[in-house]
């Protein structure tokens, strides 16, 4: 498996559980991602994405897009795109 990084985490909300990442490569829904920081490591898919609260299906380097996470995530959190 290999990790292409594709963004960071630039804000995060607790409710509901949703992180704000700036984009620097390209999202779809279905992907797997792995977001990795001092404190945060976790894998997940991709299940749903939004840009200024409007449902999309792909995020291009330099949005900034929100997706729910299953956890708490940081600023500066790196986000990497699983490939397989």
């Amino acid at each position: 498996m290999e990790e292409v990084e594709i963004g960071k985490v630039t804000d995060f909300f607790a409710k509901p559980v949703v992180a704000g990442i700036t984009l620097s490569g390209t999202l779809k829904i279905g992907d797997k991602v792995h977001i990795k920081g001092s404190t945060t490591d976790m894998d997940f898919t991709v299940e749903s994405m939004q840009i200024e609260r409007v449902n999309i299906t792909e995020g291009k380097s330099g949005d900034l897009i929100g997706i729910k996470v299953p956890d708490r995530v940081r600023r500066g959190d790196k986000v990497y795109k699983v490939i397989e």
